[in-house]
């Protein structure tokens, strides 16, 4: 897979309404929703039925959406990242440690449940990027 920037937007509980707006909005296709409560990690009952991942498409374009992980806030700002699709572990590696060294870590590169290695950064200009590698 090439590298590619989608934008990620994360709501405040109200993803799923966003999700059918924009879906409407671009003619596009649901490619996938999966909920807190299906995650394989506790969350809180209340958020079992938010969107932790959802992706719509129509033709080359592709937005993911979900809803703040439990206990977090929405502030404008860090309601939108770039996530960025990367192709081996070198490459991740290497952008995770450039966009980290002047900006801020919000979650370290580290192995997840959904078989890929993942991170997410703060850079030193405030843009959020999500950092993916999955692994095949």
């Amino acid at each position: 897979m090439k590298n590619q920037i989608t934008p990620y937007l994360t709501f405040d509980g109200n993803a799923r309404e966003a999700l059918e707006f924009y879906k409407d909005a671009f003619d596009a296709e649901l490619l996938e929703v999966g909920t807190y409560g299906e995650a394989d990690f506790s969350t809180p009952p209340e958020s079992d039925d938010k969107i932790m991942h959802a992706r719509i498409k129509k033709d080359d374009l592709l937005i993911m959406v979900s809803d703040t992980f439990p206990g977090h806030s929405i502030d404008v700002g860090n309601n939108i990242s770039l996530a960025l699709e990367l192709e081996n572990e070198e490459e991740i590696q290497r952008i995770y440690d450039e966009l980290s060294q002047k900006g801020s870590i919000l979650m370290e590169l580290q192995d997840t449940f959904w078989g890929a290695k993942y991170a997410k950064v703060k850079d030193a200009y405030g843009v959020i990027w999500d950092l993916n590698h999955t692994k095949s």
